[in-house]
């Protein structure tokens, strides 16, 4: 039971990008936490990394755990992990959501991907007590991802406490999952997330390509929002090409 100041234990999977740095924000009230990031071998991995070490440090979390993941880049599959295979170019001029629905799961699916990163998560929380787990998976204005909708999470809660301690109370918490990208910009600001230190893109560790499904889908959150994403960008084009005012 908590007394005083004391807060519960949580992880936080900080891969680095914007939705888990607001989950990191999110996370930091609710908590006392411990911070857990995966390099599976994707493209971005030492950018990804580095974010992850910098909101790690803005927010103070000394308990840091960093999982090799590896061969999910052996396993293949994923333009996110295999430079052979294209990455698709977002259109910022129509739906995103709609353009998804027509070409099905985009190549920057790594398959089954969060349940590799749930798992080592699981295994963490009940060697240091932790009760919560925090993902920022997001099911609205997502690229499409199907370990991103709200029912994978209640199954794999149930996962957990079937495969347990009997006394381990663990629960995954994914508090950005019904939100709009641009409702979680406005939650990030609300709460202070350092979006300055993240990072989203899928192609690029020196300038974000502003071309891929997940660079359109944070400008195109941003200026929605009314506000500047101050990383730096190879391309902002369609709507993400006019500043936020």
């Amino acid at each position: 039971m908590e007394t005083g100041m004391t807060k519960p234990k949580g992880i936080v999977l900080l891969s680095g990008g914007m939705d888990s740095c607001v989950t990191t924000a999110i996370a930091t009230r609710e908590c006392g936490l411990a911070a857990l990031h995966v390099s599976y071998g994707q493209l971005t991995e030492a950018r990804e990394h580095h974010a992850f070490m910098e909101i790690a440090d803005y927010y103070g979390l000394a308990e840091r755990l960093v999982v090799n993941q590896s061969y999910l880049s052996r396993i293949g599959g994923s333009a996110l992990t295999d430079p052979r295979i294209p990455l698709r170019e977002a259109d910022p001029s129509t739906p995103l959501r709609a353009g998804l629905e027509a070409t099905g799961i985009p190549a920057s699916y790594v398959p089954f991907r969060n349940a590799h990163f749930l798992a080592a998560a699981v295994s963490w929380a009940e060697v240091i007590g932790a009760g919560k787990i925090y993902i920022g998976a997001v099911e609205p204005d997502s690229s499409g991802y199907p370990d991103c909708r709200p029912e994978y999470y209640r199954i794999f809660n149930r996962l957990i406490e079937a495969g347990t301690r009997p006394e381990t109370r663990v629960e995954i918490v994914a508090p950005l999952i019904h939100m709009r990208k641009q409702e979680i910009v406005k939650k990030g600001i609300e709460f202070g997330a350092p979006f300055h230190l993240s990072w989203s893109c899928y192609r690029s560790s020196e300038k974000a390509c502003g071309t891929c499904d997940s660079c359109v889908l944070r400008l195109r959150a941003f200026e929605q929002a009314g506000v500047e994403d101050v990383i730096p960008y190879s391309h902002r084009v369609g709507f993400a090409s006019r500043r936020a005012v």
